[in-house]
């Protein structure tokens, strides 16, 4: 979305008109702030030790060979003295390619393009700090002040599971997405999660397909709906399966979901497939905005993780749950490594995380984080 003058660019943000009366308002000289130099600095961060050996025991069990969660953080610096963060999404390289382009020119031109993957959370960030807005109100004009945050387990062995739980509670959690797999039974989960936490916790189970059939999901989804804290099941069958997906309507009491990516996303929702899209490609500009809208319109939720791994982008997340009401849960594993890069804890209360109310995203990197995880 490249433009070279202040009209061209409104013209550009109509789609989005928070945005757009953003810029309005912001005044002349920080609609013609440039990006002058950046930093892009490459992290690996292990799994936290509480889950390093059931962690790396689950994913051999999937042939994939992980330790730790590696991202690509990058500051954008400006000639107004301003700094915008972000977790790139992207490798080092890529990240360095699409920033030298970006040098000399205004945040404001990439605000809505999807091309630049995660650096768009810097751009965000610098636009919010020039308009004097937090980073929520760049997508709507009253975004919401609380959003839901959601724990994230990998199939781990039932005890740790359990204590993951009661960890998750005792931190503010009250929605917690489990992964199901089969070296682990989801019925001993939810029956060991059932006994530590309180009674207003909420979990969904992600099968990731591997229940694999119409008679193995029905199956799981009877023995599930014994437990009151179990309310959802993502991708319990391949995404293809429309007609598998068909037949669970009315059959199972718990709703259901898939990724919205890859689907005939209107076909879904014109039969009533679907109660909720999980949303995961981090395409946080025009794609996103859509998404937002076709929601709302259609009054389905959207289960949103596209804050997969650092503090920033979990708090970005959070100003895009706290504008799009149609987002109901946002989800991260910030919480399963090491370290989430943030100075400022991701504090829950009563399952709900407050979004920053400063400009820009409000949010800052943890420098001697970054020093100790500093790849190369």
């Amino acid at each position: 979305m490249l433009h070279s003058t202040r009209r061209e660019w409104l013209q550009a943000l109509a789609a989005a008109p928070a945005l757009a009366a953003a810029a309005r308002a912001t005044p002349a000289s920080g609609l013609k702030m440039k990006i002058t130099r950046f930093d892009v600095i490459p992290v690996r961060v292990p799994f936290h030790p509480r889950l390093r050996d059931n962690f790396i025991e689950s994913y051999r069990k999937q042939n994939r060979n992980q330790t730790t969660y590696d991202s690509t953080m990058v500051r954008l610096y400006t000639d107004a003295g301003l700094t915008g963060v972000a977790e790139a999404g992207l490798s080092p390289a890529a990240a360095r390619d699409t920033l030298q382009k970006m040098v000399g020119r205004s945040p404001w031109e990439y605000a809505l393009d999807d091309s630049i993957g995660g650096l768009l959370i810097a751009v965000y960030d610098l636009m919010g700090q020039v308009a004097g807005v937090p980073v929520s109100k760049l997508f709507a004009p009253n975004p919401a002040q609380w959003i839901q945050q959601t724990w994230w387990s990998h199939c781990f062995r039932p005890r740790l599971m359990q204590s993951e739980a009661k960890l998750a509670a005792e931190s503010g959690y009250r929605v917690h997405k489990v992964k199901a797999r089969p070296w682990e039974d989801p019925i001993e989960h939810a029956a060991v999660i059932s006994g530590v936490v309180p009674s207003d916790y909420r979990v969904w189970f992600d099968a990731n397909s591997s229940w694999g059939s119409v008679g193995r999901t029905l199956e799981f989804a009877k023995q599930l709906q014994k437990y009151p804290i179990v309310f959802g099941l993502e991708t319990p069958m391949p995404r293809e399966n429309t007609e598998g997906y068909r037949q669970l309507r009315g059959k199972i009491h718990l709703r259901l979901a898939d990724h919205m990516e890859g689907l005939n996303a209107l076909r879904y929702i014109r039969e009533s497939i679907l109660d909720a899209f999980i949303v995961g490609a981090g395409r946080l500009g025009r794609a996103m905005l859509a998404k937002g809208a076709l929601g709302e319109f259609f009054g389905i939720r959207l289960w949103v993780e596209n804050g997969i791994n650092t503090g920033i982008s979990q708090v970005f997340q959070a100003h895009q749950a706290a504008a799009f009401p149609a987002i109901e849960y946002t989800i991260s594993v910030t919480h399963t490594l090491e370290d989430d890069l943030m100075k400022e804890p991701f504090t829950m209360q009563g399952g709900f995380y407050k979004v920053p109310q400063g400009p820009g995203l409000g949010a800052t990197l943890d420098e001697a984080a970054l020093e100790k995880y500093r790849l190369g």
